[in-house]
């Protein structure tokens, strides 16, 4: 009664003394259908009759009282909660009222960005803002998209990403007629050393022949070891070496005598200063992946499912010479994907009770090799990288249409039927500008006059040396 209203108490207390009445009645009516029974046998049938009736009639009058009591609770405690508190005021001296996720009244923060009008950058670590003009780089370079995003791209790789991404506030932006800088002095010291590389340096496209060689016993070392100079290298199993030219040539004629050895490419590639240069050759290997239930027809039950990878050679070089072309700067990356071979697998696929069909499938032997260094050396010398023995096959020449004719690395070269184990070696070698290297290509793939044109679009060297 106490969870209820004062004005519903007068409905209750009547119904009470209703149902109290009643129950008082029933209780007579049984005691006397009892003595009835006690008093005269033949009326003893319809007296337990009627103690039947009132005891029923008094159950039903005590459920009924007891709804009617959940149900009046049931509204006052939501018209409770409905209604809201009466406001009390605060005193002085009272504590302030802590947000908590958990009350669901509670005042959510504000977390919308805000556009500020007028705003200062920040300069807790004595940040500058330069703009650095970039027009005498960018006219030079013809037919190119977003040739200011090299010089970024260098700037980043010199300084490191987290010096823009992290305390203290940087800005690195730029079009094709300004670079801005906003970095505290000693890092505007570092973007002006790349931007005299780019702007200051040389204008024309320089050329850089690559090889890449294949021998399949590591020893060619033994003979080689007192003509290059070991140089540091990052990539785990990757060993670097600088040499002359002359001892280059040398280092050739060594190769040329082995039967093992091939040189799978030799290509001369002419680049802007800074240019990054995307080369690759993929094919797709299709395979047999699974067997799926065919929900459409009835027959076959199973439909086979074929996936491909592609496997092939990637390869991405960007040079930067210094200002008197003495040392050029490399950044070179390289990956390479083979598929070793497919392994047959069988598996049974249930058709009916008691009746299975056996199939088989494929599961992929894929071997990977990834490269990415940066090389700082001289340009009057040859730099020679060997990967190890890697996923770097030779192969037999493949006159089908993926192998012929042959492409930029030759695909058909790269990679044989089979999966094999090689020393893949890398050949880098400065040969000068673009004006005085007159039997190279211009960087719009125009052949110089003079220059026999099938000659120039298949450099590929078809024999060993």
């Amino acid at each position: 009664m106490k969870l209820l209203r004062r004005s519903d108490r007068p409905l209750l207390l009547a119904l009470e003394r209703r149902f109290a009445i009643d129950d008082v009645e029933c209780s007579h009516c049984t005691r006397q259908s009892e003595s009835v029974i006690q008093w005269d046998d033949r009326k003893g049938e319809r007296a337990r009759m009627l103690l039947g009736s009132a005891r029923i009639r008094q159950v039903r009058m005590r459920t009924l009282l007891s709804i009617v009591y959940l149900s009046m609770a049931f509204v006052t405690i939501a018209t409770a909660q409905e209604s809201p508190p009466p406001a009390t005021t605060a005193s002085p001296s009272a504590s302030p009222v802590i947000p908590s996720l958990e009350s669901p009244g509670s005042p959510q923060p504000n977390a919308a960005p805000k556009a500020l009008q007028d705003f200062t950058l920040p300069k807790n670590a004595g940040q500058q803002w330069v703009e650095y003009d970039i027009r005498p780089f960018t006219k030079n370079v013809k037919g190119m998209d977003k040739p200011q995003q090299w010089l970024v791209d260098w700037i980043i790789r010199e300084t490191g990403s987290d010096a823009w991404f992290h305390e203290p506030f940087g800005v690195l932006s730029g079009d094709k007629d300004t670079l801005r800088v906003y970095h505290t002095p000693e890092m505007q010291r570092k973007v002006a050393a790349i931007y005299e590389k780019f702007v200051n340096g040389t204008s024309e496209p320089q050329i850089f022949g690559l090889r890449i060689i294949t021998i399949s016993n590591p020893n060619w070392r033994s003979r080689a070891f007192g003509l290059m100079r070991s140089v540091p290298s990052d990539s785990a199993g990757v060993s670097a070496w600088l040499m002359p030219k002359e001892n280059g040539a040398i280092f050739l004629a060594q190769l040329r005598e082995r039967s093992d050895a091939r040189e799978l490419q030799a290509v001369e590639i002419p680049l802007y200063n800074g240019q990054l240069q995307h080369m690759e050759q993929l094919r797709s290997r299709n395979y047999l992946k699974e067997f799926v239930r065919n929900p459409a027809v009835a027959f076959p039950p199973y439909q086979p499912v074929t996936d491909e990878i592609r496997e092939g050679f990637k390869l991405q070089v960007s040079p930067l010479l210094s200002l008197d072309g003495r040392s050029a700067d490399l950044l070179l990356q390289c990956e390479i994907d083979q598929v070793e071979r497919l392994n047959p697998v069988k598996i049974d696929l249930p058709l009916a009770p008691n009746q299975l069909q056996s199939v088989q499938i494929e599961v992929p032997q894929v071997v990977s090799w990834r490269l990415r260094e940066r090389f700082v050396w001289p340009t009057d010398q040859v730099l020679l990288l060997s990967c190890g023995v890697v996923a770097t096959p030779s192969g037999p020449v493949d006159n089908s249409l993926v192998g012929n004719p042959p492409t930029l690395f030759g695909i058909n070269r790269i990679i044989p039927p089979v999966g094999q184990r090689n020393d893949a070696l890398l050949w880098i070698e400065y040969k000068g500008t673009a004006s005085n290297h007159l039997s190279a290509p211009g960087p719009s793939g125009q052949t110089p006059p003079g220059t026999n044109p099938q000659q120039a679009s298949n450099p590929l060297s078809r024999g060993r040396y």
